[in-house]
């Protein structure tokens, strides 16, 4: 099972005392390049994350550069610090932790990665994102665990369909 194989090499997180960790598998119908020129965007979560409103990045984009995010309403938060922690165009990885903000997501770290595969005779995408992130007072691992996969998968679904909507045109250029 592919899933299985990229998660051993790209989706280890190092779990602490009251941590907790889970990942997201989503399959695409678009191809990689489409699906890693959304994810890879740093500086741009908002073109296919639809909680984030604006973000802005100061100077060049790159391992330890910050971006200043900013949720919409409806979210118990309403800005995100986050630093780039990884970003490999080679392999299709991009790691992000949170560093600030006034949401509950404490010691927030994630990894997303973006593979090849075929479906249904196309060319589409596996993208897999993991976390591990501190339970909150009150909460139990489950619960948080549940609120981040929610959120990752609402972000998840919302990058299918952007990067599916540029493949269609793409293809619709081609003929």
């Amino acid at each position: 099972m592919e899933e299985q194989y990229y998660m051993c090499g790209h989706h280890r997180h190092h779990l602490r005392e009251n941590q907790c960790s889970s990942s997201v598998i989503k399959h695409i119908r678009a191809p990689v390049n489409i699906v890693w020129s959304l994810v890879r965007r740093f500086d741009k979560p908002q073109e296919y994350k639809p909680f984030v409103s604006r973000c802005t990045v100061d100077g060049d984009l790159k391992v330890g550069s910050v971006r200043e995010v900013n949720v919409k309403s409806g979210l118990p938060a309403t800005t995100s610090t986050e630093r780039l922690e990884l970003l490999d165009d080679q392999e299709h990885i991009l790691g992000v932790k949170f560093v600030g903000g006034d949401h509950r997501l404490k010691n927030y770290s994630s990894i997303i990665t973006v593979h090849p595969e075929m479906i249904d005779g196309r060319p589409g995408t596996l993208v897999i994102e993991s976390f591990v992130v501190d339970v909150p007072p009150g909460n139990t691992g489950d619960e948080t665990c549940c609120f981040v996969n929610a959120l990752i998968n609402c972000n998840l679904k919302a990058l299918a369909d952007v990067s599916e909507r540029m493949a269609a045109r793409t293809r619709s250029i081609e003929q």
